[in-house]
């Protein structure tokens, strides 16, 4: 197979044997563009590798072939047009299929792509343009969005390469009319201009609790850590269809809807809605035949509200999820429904899966599994001294003092900030910010960042086991649980809560859910205020925004399944 050129060894006895006998072949100069996608529109050219939907216009298959000629046609319009190697070029693309062709070209331009969310105002994308040092923009050509753009260009004061998808505006290229008359192949560059692994390939910006979004540099060789993130957590079937739930502005997007996934045979679902409906993605995931899913819990949550008929997904044969903490409640209401049992991962921005419940694994409700080969994973305290089972403290992942143990995909640092890389990463260390525990058996427990845990009359308590049991009350939709400042217990807990149907907010109500609370775990854990909301404020990747609740606010502001 096409995968054992970059992974010698595919087959492994048990989880131990994975961990010290996985190996992958980083070739000097690997270019996923002409390595991956050309090779395989050679040995398969007529196989699936993007399945594209979205609610107007229907559906398009793309093969390989399609991919290598239209990635090749895309690559020379922008070099045409002056995009050189290294340049910076922000993609604010949605879930449009030229996402895929604009990002091989870049890498086989040595460009430096920027995948951006389209819910950027225009001092996000001011600070973007400053930060990175972007020349070229590529994005839908929706006015909502451009105008941002266009704003935000006018305050930089430096005229932008612009291109427009999908559409047309003045004074912006037109994408599809640029790619006209433009050749079917894209040799590999050579020379002056030959991309190495220690290239720049991919920046991230990547908020934190405190502090500007931070660029997250990932070179060259990073698609290959990804072969585990696809082959061995998710488990996407040769020939099948894998479906990641996340715009192509996250992250999560190159962990599920590219780079592994091709690497390991699959094709990839991409599905353009403009407003998520949990009924209208199981309509799609059946009609394509979805093999293997992968989405955060949010998106979880609202799937176990819709009709049971809608979740008998017969092609599906492994849902895997990642994001926050799994709440029990979602993990067995969904195995009940489905006969699969969702299977967490843990990872970040900066890096590939780390943590994953692996095929060898059985599942625990709750744990996130145990770390990933090239991962070498501990809990540590504040001292930076190993935990015991059972501690909390934070995850770190030990790379060595010479970076001789970093992992295939890990991130080479914070783009134009040493100080901030040399915070986070140092003497061998990789400090993670999370907060988790360790049990006897080697599994992984999340408790939360180190900002979200509340520190309450000289206990700390971890979020996700108060949200974990609230979600267990058959009023509780959604909630968020966060510290509030207490001039006697230090902080107290607050539970912000979303309400099911047919229950009304109300003093009793609030009362009965902190009784149900302090019965289904420990009494000092219940929620001392309840906060009833419409909706919780999310990220673009459907994560809690539990900082913008500590500060005030309870306004959703972006889609849950982004």
């Amino acid at each position: 197979m096409f995968l054992d050129r970059y992974l010698p060894q595919r087959e492994f006895a048990s989880y131990e044997a994975f961990r010290r006998e996985y190996r992958v072949t980083v070739p000097p100069a690997f270019n996923f563009a002409t390595d991956v996608v050309d090779e395989l529109a050679a040995l398969q050219p007529d196989d699936r590798a993007l399945v594209w939907c979205d609610d107007h216009i229907g559906d398009a298959v793309f093969t390989f072939a399609d991919m290598a000629r239209e990635s090749a046609r895309t690559a020379h319009f922008l070099q045409a047009c002056g995009v050189r190697k290294g340049d910076a070029v922000m993609l604010v693309l949605k879930r449009r299929y030229e996402f895929w062709f604009c990002l091989l070209a870049l890498h086989r331009l040595g460009a430096v792509a920027i995948p951006a969310t389209h819910l950027l105002t225009t001092k996000d994308f001011l600070y973007r343009f400053k930060a990175a040092g972007v020349t070229t923009i590529i994005s839908v050509a929706e006015p909502a969005v451009v105008e941002q753009i266009e704003e935000a260009e006018a305050a930089h004061g430096h005229p932008l390469l612009k291109i427009a998808v999908n559409g047309t505006r003045p004074g912006w290229r037109q994408f599809d009319e640029g790619l006209q008359g433009r050749p079917d192949t894209f040799p590999r560059l050579a020379g002056s201009d030959a991309i190495t692994n220690r290239d720049r390939m991919l920046i991230y910006f990547t908020s934190g609790t405190t502090g500007m979004p931070k660029m997250v540099s990932h070179t060259y060789s990073y698609p290959l850590g990804h072969i585990v993130t696809a082959a061995y957590w998710q488990g996407v079937i040769p020939g099948g269809v894998h479906l990641t739930v996340a715009d192509t502005g996250w992250a999560k997007a190159v962990w599920g809807k590219i780079y592994g996934q091709w690497l390991a045979g699959s094709a990839v679902m991409a599905y353009d809605f403009d407003k998520f409906s949990p009924a209208r993605l199981l309509k799609a995931m059946a009609r394509h035949g979805v093999t293997t899913f992968c989405a955060p819990p949010t998106v979880y949550r609202f799937l176990i509200k819709e009709p049971p008929e809608l979740l008998r997904l017969p092609a599906l044969q492994r849902a895997v999820v990642a994001g926050e903490p799994l709440n029990p409640e979602v993990f067995n209401r969904f195995r009940d429904l489905t006969g699969l049992s969702l299977l967490e991962g843990y990872g970040q921005t900066e890096m590939t899966v780390a943590v994953a419940t692996f095929p060898w694994l059985t599942p625990r409700p709750g744990s996130m599994g145990m770390p990933a080969p090239g991962y070498d994973v501990d809990i540590v305290d504040e001292d930076g001294r190993s935990l015991e089972p059972g501690c909390e403290g934070q995850i770190i992942i030990r790379t060595g003092a010479d970076g001789a143990g970093t992992p295939i995909g890990m991130f080479e640092g914070y783009h134009r900030d040493p100080a901030l890389t040399n915070s986070v990463w140092r003497d061998g260390i990789y400090y993670t910010g999370d907060v988790a525990w360790r049990d006897e058996d080697g599994y992984y427990w999340f408790v939360g960042r180190a900002d979200d845990v509340i520190k309450s009359s000289g206990y700390r308590i971890g979020p996700f086991e108060v949200e974990s049991a609230l979600l267990e009350h058959p009023a509780v939709l959604e909630c968020a649980v966060t510290g509030v400042p207490d001039p006697d217990r230090g902080q107290i807990i607050k539970a912000t809560v979303v309400l099911t149907a047919g229950h009304p907010p109300s003093d009793a109500l609030a009362a009965d859910l902190q009784e149900h609370v302090k019965r289904v775990t420990a009494p000092y854990k219940y929620p001392r205020l309840v906060e009833f909301v419409a909706e919780l404020p999310k990220t673009i990747s459907g994560k809690i925004r539990r900082v913008a609740i500590r500060h005030g606010s309870t306004a959703a502001d972006d889609d849950p399944a982004e």
